[in-house]
C-alpha cells in the first residue's frame, strides 16, 4: 500500500493509522517483556549507578584514577501508587526505546513514497543510521551522563546535618529522561540533513554560531557533571564532534543541491 501513488487522503489516513497501530503492538510487546523482568531490570540496571562497581566508576577509577565511593542515598516511594507508576513508565518508556527501529521504520515507510528518486536515494539506509545514533545516544547517557549527574547530586551536600533521600520519582525521572534526550540529541546529524535540506539554515550558520554551540556545551556539561575537568571533558568531546559531524552533513546537502541544479 506504501507504494501506492494515487491514494486519496482517508487511504493515507487508513496506512497511517495500521503503522501506529503497529508500533503500539510493539512498544507493548516489550513493555511487558520489560514488566516481567522489572525488578531485575530496577536492581541491575538502574540501582546500580550509586553503587561504586558500577562500570563507569570503575573505568575512571582504573584508568584515570578519578576514584569515588558508594553515593550516599536512600530511596522511598512517598505516593500509594508511587512504585507501580513508575514499574508502569519504566515498561512503557523501555518497550518505546527498545522499538525505536520498528517505530522508525514505519514512520519512514510512510513518509517515503512521497519523495523524489534522488531524495530517497540520498536517504538509503536511513533507519539503520537513525537506530545506530539513537541507541549510541541512549549508551553515552547511560553509561556516561546519567551516572556522573547522579553520583554528583547524591553527593552533594549543602550540611553534614542534612540526608539525602531520594524519592523514586526524581530518581528515575532524573535517569531516564538524561538516558532518553541524550539518545535523542545524538540524532543531530540527521536533524542537521532534513533542516539543511528544506532550507531552514545551511552549514555557514552552523559555523558561525561554532563558538556560541562550544560555549553551550561546556556550559550543559558543567551543570550535569561532578565539579572536576575530566568528567566535562568526557561529556562534552562526543557533543562537539556531534555538532562538526552536523556541519560535514549539511555541506555534502549542499553539495548535492548544487549539483542537481546544474544537472
Amino acid at each position: 500500500m506504501a507504494e501506492e501513488t494515487n491514494m486519496s487522503f482517508l487511504q493515507h489516513l487508513e496506512e497511517l493509522r495500521w503503522r501506529l497501530v503497529r508500533s503500539a503492538i510493539a512498544v507493548i510487546i516489550f513493555g511487558t517483556v520489560i514488566w516481567i523482568y522489572q525488578e531485575k531490570i530496577m536492581n541491575e540496571i538502574f540501582l546500580k549507578m550509586v553503587n561504586k562497581d558500577f562500570i563507569t566508576f570503575k573505568l575512571l577509577c582504573k584508568f584515570f584514577g578519578v576514584c569515588v565511593g558508594d553515593i550516599p542515598v536512600k530511596m522511598q516511594s512517598m505516593t500509594v501508587s508511587g512504585q507501580f507508576s513508575y514499574a508502569l513508565m519504566l515498561s512503557i518508556m523501555g518497550g518505546a526505546v527498545m522499538a525505536f527501529p520498528y517505530i522508525f521504520y514505519q514512520i519512514w515507510s510512510f513518509v517515503k513514497p512521497g519523495l523524489k528518486f534522488t531524495e530517497k536515494k540520498m536517504a538509503r539506509g536511513i533507519v539503520f543510521y537513525v537506530s545506530f545514533l539513537f541507541f549510541l545516544g541512549i549508551a553515552f547517557g547511560y553509561f556516561v551522563v546519567a551516572p556522573l549527574s547522579i553520583q554528583f547530586f547524591g553527593t552533594f551536600t549543602m550540611s553534614s546535618q542534612i540526608e539525602n533521600i531520594f524519592t523514586i520519582n526524581s530518581y528515575m525521572s532524573t535517569v531516564i529522561s538524561t538516558v532518553f534526550y541524550t539518545g535523542l540529541f545524538f540524532l543531530l546529524p540527521i536533524v542537521s540533513y532534513f533542516l539543511t535540506k528544506i532550507g531552514l539554515f545551511d552549514a555557514a550558520f552552523l559555523i558561525t554560531y561554532r563558538k556560541h554551540a562550544i560555549v553551550a556545551i561546556l556550559v550543559l556539561a558543567a551543570i550535569i557533571t561532578p565539579p572536576d575537568v575530566l568528567s566535562q571533558v568526557i561529556v562534552s568531546i562526543p557533543i562537539l564532534i556531534l555538532y562538526e559531524v552536523g556541519i560535514y552533513v549539511a555541506k555534502r546537502v549542499e553539495k548535492n543541491q548544487r549539483n542537481e541544479n546544474k544537472s
